[in-house]
């Protein structure tokens, strides 16, 4: 037993070493992981014949809301990575599926993106939309808040259609 004990607290050190030395990107890694999990979920809940649905005309279909969280987590992630985002391109007019899978892709590059990333490069300066200069800081806020935010819109367009968001649902 005490050899089990010690082979887990000598494979867990490293990561709560990395944790304590990038308390900001292993926050943001740890908020990807639900995010991600309550984002797909949404996107799955949501019957395709749904997917044209707007809460009112001035608002974003659903099938534009998951085109736009892949959009943004790809034009963010690439931003903090460096690296280029995955060349999938969607439209609102695209069939559940392959938004779906849009947005799995997504959450993937910015995984990868986030466990390539460090605390010490958090004042690395990025250009956002528009050109705006920014700190990757101000990119991987955006990016965490863009997922709280997003959420809250699907799981609004869920209820409004009679189903429970992921997060509503009674842990199984």
């Amino acid at each position: 037993m005490k050899r089990l004990v010690s082979a887990f607290v000598l494979c867990a050190f490293p990561l709560l070493t990395y944790a304590q030395n990038n308390p900001v990107t292993a926050a943001a890694r740890d908020a990807l992981q639900r995010r991600q999990k309550n984002l797909v979920g949404a996107a799955q809940e949501m019957p395709a014949d749904k997917y044209g649905f707007k809460p009112t005309p001035a608002q974003m279909s659903f099938a534009h809301l998951v085109g736009h969280i892949a959009q943004s987590n790809n034009f963010l992630c690439s931003k903090i990575s460096g690296s280029a985002a995955p060349a999938r391109q969607v439209s609102d007019t695209d069939p559940k599926e392959k938004l779906v899978d849009a947005l799995k892709v997504s959450f993937e590059f910015c995984s990868t993106a986030l466990s390539q990333m460090s605390d010490a490069k958090l004042a690395d300066e990025v250009t956002l939309i528009g050109g705006h200069k920014a700190t990757k800081a101000a990119a991987v806020i955006s990016l965490t808040s863009d997922w709280a935010d997003h959420y809250s819109a699907a799981a609004m367009y869920l209820r409004l259609n009679g189903l429970l968001p992921p997060t509503a649902k009674a842990k199984e």
